[in-house]
């Protein structure tokens, strides 16, 4: 798969799981996120939280769940990028926190019925 397939197929499981947290409620106010630091996915609010969330796009869990992949590293990076995002937004007040979103799709953007799997406060 090349680089723009893998950006593709990312960004169609970004905007499933914008469309599932919408769904549940959630307020998505931000996707693709970017600073020097580094990405966040996708940015929504609830009545309490501004929720920080990494998308993991897998074909099957086979080898290891999505929120697996989101090591002490990338966690770190989440957290300063978060920083950043909230410097830049002052008028963002509520209680920040990290999710992660999981979305299997056996055949990619053909999956029929993508499984979603939603992990609230993933990492501290």
């Amino acid at each position: 798969m090349s680089g723009g397939e893998r950006r593709l197929l990312g960004r169609w499981g970004e905007a499933l799981a914008a469309e599932r947290l919408r769904g549940m409620g959630y307020a998505v106010i931000a996707a693709g996120y970017r600073c020097r630091f580094g990405e966040i996915d996708l940015i929504a609010t609830t009545d309490k939280y501004i929720c920080f969330i990494e998308v993991k796009l897998r074909k099957n869990a086979s080898f290891a769940p999505g929120w697996a992949a989101v090591d002490r590293r990338k966690q770190e990076r989440l957290r300063t990028t978060a920083q950043w995002y909230l410097a830049e937004h002052p008028e963002q007040i509520l209680q920040p926190r990290f999710d992660v979103a999981e979305i299997y799709a056996p055949q990619g953007m053909d999956t029929a019925a993508p499984e979603f799997r939603y992990w609230e406060n993933a990492f501290q």
